[in-house]
């Protein structure tokens, strides 16, 4: 009987033991439900918000580091806030103020129209006395524009003959010097490529569309002709420019960097539906010379960066990409606004999950670092870092040890924005070791926009020629743009150098640089502002 009787407690054990196994089991799977429903359920949220919401990021009311509503300034964490005095005031909207007419079109030649009176109308019209000027008033603006030109230019050459070496039996004749052309047979000039260039790259207008404008100007050109027009001229003559930008920017201490994706259709071993990119580098913020380049390349290799930012030793801002981890001997600078992406999209869209949200806490600290970076924008160099190491020190500190002390739920958004913060530490504060450095990677961010918007219109490219010209273009129009220029009348000026000094175009390139003193005078867009 006793050896039934433990034999039976011996099987209820053991049931029990199993039973307990399969709760635990259940237990672990429901957790793991649990779990994915909730980061379903936030992706499902965040897709809402992309879809049906506003794409801003900023934030309506500003919250501190322990995730409730603060009234203080974020920027003055670091100092001890006193109470500040309350007082009422009457409720009142504050309506933004309207434009000035000046400011409208302050960059445009104005043509003034006086409105006289002539003739009999001088005449008092009760006494018929000759009236007297008394004075003047502008009684309103309007503005006038007259549309694209175009014009046939028909070079004839002239020939000369001596009579007087023809009654001697000799034959001297002379032609008139004719002006270089910018494409052989062609009808292309500086101008005319100029403008189908800003067409693309500024106004994002793809050949075929360009084509219907053409037409209506009374010029039939394909948009093969129109392609062949732009790949040809950015080679044959902004090539040495776009190179020698490339040498400037080698020359700056801070650069940034981006990629984007592009679509070839005809490529050397890739399929139409392949990926290419378009890199992206430009120079810092606080930099003497403003400098944005476009580079095609068929792959996202980070051996790309490596060897465009090869010989440079200065500071790199880039976002989270491991490629760029190939680039030697340079200070990585990590990004907060792409930190404080992930901490914005990690906050519940739900008002009453919010104060709840660590994540929320992560995007203060983000704030409030930015928040000081607005009010150090106009101080020197070396004034901007002694202020950020006594007042965004102390922050980064508090952060840090913030980050290290959460154990999100894996998957979630939150864990996301906290696994990047970790995985970038090693470069998010080496923003503070110079202060022409820049807290974010946004220059890069907005720079590779121009190129975003363009393929929205054009979709792909159809040869790595084209691919290629583009970036050079691009190069070159978005480059005037961020130094004041005009951008169609710069293109023109550097295609109708280059012809002019085509055999030695070396002795052009600093003259053609967009914060030389020719082209600030030739093209400065405050000087002319016609397109």
């Amino acid at each position: 009987m006793n050896q039934k009787a433990s034999s039976s407690e011996l099987n209820m054990n053991e049931l029990v033991n199993s039973l307990m196994k399969q709760l635990e089991e259940k237990d672990r799977q429901m957790a793991e439900l649990n779990q994915t429903i909730a980061n379903l359920t936030e992706t499902i949220n965040e897709m809402k918000r992309k879809l049906f919401g506003r794409s801003s990021e900023k934030t309506s009311k500003q919250f501190n580091i322990d995730g409730q509503l603060s009234l203080f300034d974020t920027a003055d964490n670091s100092q001890e806030i006193s109470e500040p005095e309350m007082i009422q005031i009457a409720s009142h909207t504050k309506r933004k103020p309207r434009a000035t007419h000046d400011e409208i079109a302050k960059n445009v030649p104005a043509t003034v129209v006086n409105l006289t009176l002539e003739g009999e109308d001088l005449n008092c019209p009760y006494c018929n006395t000759p009236m007297v000027e008394i004075g003047t008033k502008t009684v309103r603006e309007e503005i006038k524009i007259t549309p694209a030109k175009v014009e046939r230019i028909i070079y004839v050459q002239h020939n000369y003959a001596c009579p007087q070496c023809r009654e001697d039996g000799e034959s001297t004749i002379v032609q008139a010097p004719v002006p270089a052309a910018l494409i052989r047979h062609s009808m292309a000039s500086a101008s005319a490529v100029s403008y189908v260039m800003y067409q693309k790259c500024i106004n994002c207008l793809p050949f075929y569309r360009q084509e219907k404008d053409w037409e209506q100007l009374g010029v039939k050109l394909n948009r093969g002709t129109l392609a062949s027009w732009f790949n040809t001229c950015a080679q044959e003559y902004m090539q040495p420019v776009y190179d020698r930008l490339h040498v400037h920017l080698l020359e700056q201490v801070v650069i940034h960097a981006d990629e984007t994706t592009a679509q070839v259709l005809h490529e050397d071993d890739k399929t139409p539906e392949s990926k290419s990119y378009i890199w992206l580098y430009t120079s810092g913020a606080f930099e003497e010379h403003r400098i944005v380049i476009y580079e095609y390349q068929p792959t996202r290799g980070g051996y790309h960066a490596a060897k465009f930012l090869a010989d440079y030793h200065g500071y790199v801002h880039t976002d989270g990409f491991s490629g760029y981890n190939r680039l030697k001997d340079v200070t990585r600078c990590g990004c907060w606004a792409h930190l404080r992406r992930y901490m914005f999209e990690a906050v519940p869209k739900k008002t009453k999950d919010t104060t709840q949200s660590p994540a929320l806490t992560g995007l203060a600290y983000c704030d409030r670092l930015f928040g000081i970076e607005r009010k150090l924008a106009d101080l020197s160099a070396d004034e901007r870092r002694q202020k950020r190491l006594e007042l965004e020190r102390p922050l980064l500190d508090s952060f840090w040890e913030w980050v290290e002390k959460q154990n999100p739920l894996g998957g979630s958004k939150f864990a996301k924005a906290v696994n990047y913060a970790l995985n970038q530490k090693p470069y998010m504060e080496n923003y503070l070791k110079d202060g022409r450095c820049s807290i974010s990677n946004n220059a890069a961010e907005r720079a590779v926009k121009a190129y975003v918007m363009g393929r929205k219109n054009f979709l792909f490219h159809d040869t790595v020629k084209g691919a290629t010209a583009s970036a050079i273009v691009y190069t070159l129009a978005e480059t005037a743009k961020v130094n004041g220029l005009n951008i169609r009348l710069y293109l023109e000026t550097v295609m109708t150098k280059m012809l002019d000094y085509k055999n030695e175009p070396e002795s052009i390139l600093e003259d053609l640089m967009p914060w030389s003193e020719m082209m600030q005078k030739t093209c400065n867009l405050k000087k002319h502002s016609e397109i």
